[in-house]
């Protein structure tokens, strides 16, 4: 048996599978997030110990005997976090998370850097890594200087299993101080925001053995003996692996909290300029690039708190047949945005407001406005050469058959949604788990899910979505030069 575990922003999931993938069983637990000042979030570490306590508590519960069985397991992650420990491995300070905003300053001042760009492939955004450990020197010189390790949230998780310090190229490529081509730390980039080599953990690929979960957490958890650790992967790496999403040309679209449009890719072809993140695979040899929005499901959510119905509510009430766009514009940059602006300080707005709307034509203008968005992150990754010519989507937004069709129209391609199953994160850390375990090759494990519809674009509505989006598409510029 095989365990993945998915380390989520808002809770841990962890799902067991057999040899040929099919579930077990799977548990959740949740907790929290800190905002002790504005643009800032923080997550306690011990928090995510005590969800795959909890977690794993509950599999023994439910399927004693096959947890018996358990061989291998891996952890997806969400990625960018800054978990500071010192000499003893004791946590120095919460996590800083990848939705944090404040170091915008000290981001722009590493991106300033020719090598950043040059070395990584990538922008460096305010929520990667590098820069949260910039403004800790500059705020917190005290916690700076008892800093002996950095790690990502997953593998603060991998060090609590198995007491050592060790990464993966797909989280660690998110960092800004890896050299994302090599597929190692980048000693120049480390250098030009403070850091060292040993305060980085070994490197290693998704499938590779980290090592044995140690006897001490083993019969804390009532894990078998001798459980091997995979290096895991960030989490929309991992999300490819469970969609076996690995070679060129593959891709999906997520309406999560964030969204996400991800073409994986054969090579590494970073264009930083684009603002597409250009990361190391979790598989070895292989790379892929995402355009990332920072509200897309989390714009409804805003909607549904702000009008007191629930999201579900609010697109059922918009019918079974996708309208052309309305005449109401909504940006969704609810918390600043990522493809295509890198721009933490512009925030989101509804243009053309008339007295004589309603609640629904607000839900319309959302929803359009967040696929709108992920068209700029298609547009983007286009410009690197990625050109997937369908997508599969995921993510709770896909449960709006509303939302699928329009954004199959504004993206103009077709969407395949999966059968009913598990195919994300921790599908895909059970995965990498089976892989490490048996040597399996990736491409032979990691396949696509069964696909029970696929949503096409209406060819003849192409130019009014065209149209459409070119008139969000210039919306940005004339938000940013208000006052």
């Amino acid at each position: 048996m095989f365990l993945g575990l998915d380390l989520g922003t808002s809770g841990l999931r962890a799902l067991l599978a057999a040899p040929d993938g099919m579930v077990i069983a799977s548990a959740e637990a949740n907790y929290d997030v800190s905002r002790p000042a504005p643009g800032w979030s923080e997550q306690d570490p011990f928090d995510w110990v005590a969800a795959c306590k909890a977690v794993i508590a509950e599999l023994k519960s439910v399927v004693p005997q096959q947890m018996a069985q358990v061989q291998g397991l891996a952890i997806s992650g969400h990625m960018h976090g800054a978990t500071l420990l010192d000499e003893a491995g004791s946590v120095l300070r919460p996590c800083i998370l990848w939705n944090d905003t404040r170091s915008a300053v000290e981001a722009a001042d590493l991106d300033a850097e020719p090598a950043f760009r040059a070395i990584s492939g990538n922008i460096v955004f305010p929520g990667f890594t590098a820069p949260k450990l910039v403004w800790v020197a500059k705020h917190e010189p005290d916690i700076f200087a008892r800093t002996a390790k950095v790690l990502l949230p997953k593998d603060y998780l991998g060090w609590y299993l198995t007491n050592r310090y060790v990464s993966d190229m797909s989280d660690s490529a998110g960092t800004s101080w890896m050299d994302v081509g090599a597929r190692a730390w980048s000693d120049r980039l480390l250098a030009a925001s403070g850091m060292r080599r040993d305060q980085m953990p070994e490197l290693v690929e998704g499938s590779d053995v980290i090592g044995p979960v140690t006897p001490l957490r083993s019969a804390e958890l009532g894990l078998p003996d001798g459980v091997l650790v995979m290096g895991g992967g960030g989490d929309n790496a991992v999300a490819a692996c469970g969609i076996g999403a690995l070679a060129e040309g593959d891709g999906f679209v997520s309406l999560g909290t964030s969204g996400v449009l991800l073409a994986a890719r054969d090579g590494f072809s970073p264009d930083a300029a684009s603002a597409v993140h250009s990361f190391c695979h979790a598989v070895p040899g292989r790379w892929y690039q995402m355009g990332v929005i920072l509200s897309a499901t989390d714009s409804l959510n805003w909607l549904s708190g702000v009008v007191g119905a629930s999201p579900a509510d609010l697109t059922k009430a918009l019918g079974g047949t996708v309208k052309d766009p309305g005449p109401l514009r909504f940006l969704p940059y609810l918390s600043g945005e990522r493809t295509p602006h890198n721009d933490a300080d512009v925030r989101g707005a509804f243009v053309g407001v008339d007295v004589g709307m309603t609640r629904d034509d607000l839900t319309r203008a959302v929803i359009e406005g967040v696929s709108f968005a992920l068209r700029d992150s298609l547009e983007a990754l286009r410009s690197t050469g990625a050109n997937p010519e369908r997508l599969i989507a995921i993510g709770g937004g896909v449960q709006s058959t509303y939302w699928v069709e329009l954004l199959a129209n504004v993206l103009g391609l077709p969407l395949d949604l999966p059968e009913q199953g598990e195919f994300g994160a921790a599908m895909g850390a059970a995965r990498l788990a089976a892989c490490g375990v048996t040597g399996a090759d990736p491409a032979a494990l990691m396949t696509k899910p069964q696909i029970a519809k696929t949503i096409h674009p209406d060819p003849a509505r192409r130019a009014v979505f065209v149209q459409a989006y070119q008139a969000y598409a210039s919306s940005y510029s004339t938000l940013k030069a208000m006052p």
